[in-house]
């Protein structure tokens, strides 16, 4: 990375609130301590401790840490809304931040002079807002009202007005803070469309935070991990992910998820897997006439009828690949612990490296499946055992190889 492909460096930055009430009698007591050469009687809080970071123009990088871990406050920093107490910022480009619903718009101005506005502020001309507001009318969807006054918005339509201004508006970096989890599922995949296309063609530097790991997975391939206002991980979002849910890098064949964090959209606790181990292996690899033997253990929570297990394989990138499921194996009572050793056929996957998802689901009366529970499960290499001739290219070709094609007729 060459200093000119920096757009964002951040160094030792660290920023402190003192907790307390924020009153005139506090600030009193804070003056009187600081001419008498004393410490003010109120605690501080360090929301970040240190942190320091690069990102390069073009990259899209995830920010990720529990509730106060320092997430929001750096992105304030970054988006010139608060200063830190130490440490400096270099930002090399214009920016939009979406850091909450609605934010920098108007509440007594309407949508169509809520987009002039934000324009100005960014440097754009009114000429060049002219240019770009049809576009930013129809990807919102919120044509119908884009002359009445944002403060009659739903915070939906907040969203979707918010997301169009910073995509279509020419920022050169985009920030957004969990602004994606409003609104419905069709919107969000299309704001995901949209800042893949702002990557791959604008070169944009964006950076998300979101507690939707998915999200994360699909556009970051680097990512930020925070935890109590320190940054404890700089890189791969698939390492960063198991990092942040306490997952152990280093078992290559054998993790213990009793007392791992799961995904925060899981709303179940029914069953929890324990202990997963691929059987008879020192190394996670598999060469082309193997199936992968997974011993797994769980216990029961809840009772739970017809429990199913779903396998699903994604490539390094987070991609979906392949996915094999296991109907109605088992059924338990609250405090039952159980385990059984499956037997999974990946003969079809080319060699490649490959990351997996476990989830353990029942299917209700109507047929949509519950999940009960799911992490992310241990890594594999698939290998050929001798040349076949020709070279696969999975990255043209994807990671599947069909039967081979036969001639009927």
């Amino acid at each position: 990375m060459t200093q000119e492909d920096i757009i964002i460096k951040v160094e030792n930055v660290s920023k402190e609130y003192r907790l307390g009430a924020i009153d005139f009698h506090s600030f009193l007591a804070d003056k009187k301590a600081k001419k008498e050469g004393k410490k003010s009687g109120r605690k501080l809080l360090k929301a970040l401790d240190n942190v320091s970071f690069e990102i390069k123009k073009g990259e899209a990088v995830g920010l990720i840490g529990g509730n106060g871990a320092g997430k929001s406050t750096l992105l304030k920093i970054l988006s010139h809304i608060t200063v830190p107490s130490q440490g400096t910022v270099y930002i090399d480009g214009t920016m939009s931040s979406l850091l909450e619903v609605g934010t920098g718009f108007h509440p007594e101005l309407s949508g169509r002079e809520n987009i002039y506005i934000n324009g100005t502020i960014i440097g754009m001309t009114r000429k060049e807002i002219d240019n770009k507001l049809e576009d930013i009318i129809e990807f919102s969807e919120c044509r119908d009202f884009i002359d009445t006054p944002v403060k009659r918005y739903s915070s939906g339509m907040y969203v979707k007005l918010a997301f169009a201004v910073s995509a279509f508006l020419e920022s050169e970096i985009m920030i957004l803070d969990e602004v994606l989890s409003v609104g419905d599922v069709k919107f969000q995949n299309k704001c995901l469309d949209k800042i893949r296309e702002l990557i791959s063609k604008d070169d944009r530097t964006v950076i998300c935070v979101s507690h939707n790991m998915n999200t994360i997975s699909r556009f970051c391939n680097r990512c930020l991990v925070l935890d109590h206002g320190k940054l404890i991980f700089d890189g791969d979002t698939a390492d960063a992910i198991n990092n942040y849910y306490g997952i152990d890098q280093d078992c290559e064949v054998r993790c213990d998820y009793s007392k791992s964090r799961r995904f925060t959209w899981l709303t179940r606790d029914d069953v929890r897997t324990e202990v997963v181990e691929y059987v008879d292996r020192e190394q996670a690899v598999f060469y082309d006439d193997e199936n992968i033997k997974l011993y797994y253990s769980w216990r029961y929570n809840k009772d739970v009828n017809n429990l199913s297990l779903r396998f699903e394989v994604r490539d390094e990138k987070e991609n979906p690949i392949a996915t094999a499921v296991l109907k109605d194996f088992h059924s338990g009572v609250r405090g039952d612990y159980s385990d059984a050793v499956f037997d999974i056929d990946i003969s079809w996957l080319k060699p490649g490296r490959y990351k997996t998802i476990y989830t353990l689901y029942t299917v209700n009366g109507l047929g949509i499946s519950e999940d009960l529970d799911c992490i992310d499960g241990l890594s594999f290499e698939k290998k050929n055992t001798y040349n076949e001739g020709m070279v696969w290219v999975s990255k043209s070709w994807g990671n599947i190889e069909l039967p081979n094609i036969k001639i009927v007729k």
